[in-house]
């Protein structure tokens, strides 16, 4: 009973948290259980389970006498979550390059590829986020990994919400830059231009 539970919650946070982060479910907007449970054909506790998830990762909060509500969005902590991905990302990404297997490299690959491809921007989004994952994980750092989680799903909310036209499918070439100096084990000039991505990423993001 607990697994159906378990993974009932993680399918209805899923659906919610992309919601979200697409702006489907706007800030403010409030998170009816009984309503969800309807939808997911659930009991209240998966229910229960996925909106304290959610308010965990930052994309709900509990508010007193309004119930819980999707969390809003704060221009000004654009800044705060690029500076935290720099360093966080930097240090995942120096223990990742002497961790990384073949298997880790054709993952990565397979996300960058898939990523290159996406047709319109939140397919790209979530790809992206695949590919950062995918090169940063293998650090074998779970608690470094989850911060980094709850950076990128914020960072994905402002850039969605923010980048509204003119975006077009392109090859990003620092991805398969990156890969490659993960692959000869070129951990500074790797770090470099990590940085050097982000720091693009986050111009974007505030246009």
């Amino acid at each position: 009973m607990a697994e159906t539970s378990t993974t009932t919650a993680d399918r209805i946070y899923e659906n919610l948290s992309q919601r979200i982060i697409r702006g489907e479910l706007i800030p403010g907007e409030k998170l009816r259980q009984d309503h969800i449970a309807r939808d997911f054909d659930a009991s209240h506790v998966p229910v229960r389970e996925a909106l304290l998830k959610l308010q965990a990762h930052g994309l709900a909060v509990s508010l007193p006498r309004r119930g819980m509500r999707v969390s809003a969005l704060d221009t000004a902590e654009i800044r705060e979550i690029t500076e935290m991905r720099l360093v966080l990302e930097e240090l995942a990404l120096r223990h990742a390059c002497f961790h990384m297997t073949s298997e880790d490299f054709s993952n990565a690959d397979a996300a960058r590829r898939a990523c290159d491809v996406a047709e319109d921007l939140p397919s790209w989004e979530a790809r992206n986020r695949a590919f950062h994952r995918a090169i940063l994980a293998p650090c074998d750092m779970p608690r470094l990994m989850a911060s980094i989680d709850d950076l990128h799903i914020a960072s994905a909310r402002h850039l969605l919400s923010s980048w509204k036209s003119g975006w077009q499918q392109h090859e990003d070439k620092d991805h398969a830059a990156i890969l490659m100096l993960m692959r000869r084990r070129e951990v500074e000039a790797a770090c470099d231009l990590l940085r050097r991505h982000l720091r693009r990423a986050d111009r974007i993001t505030k246009r």
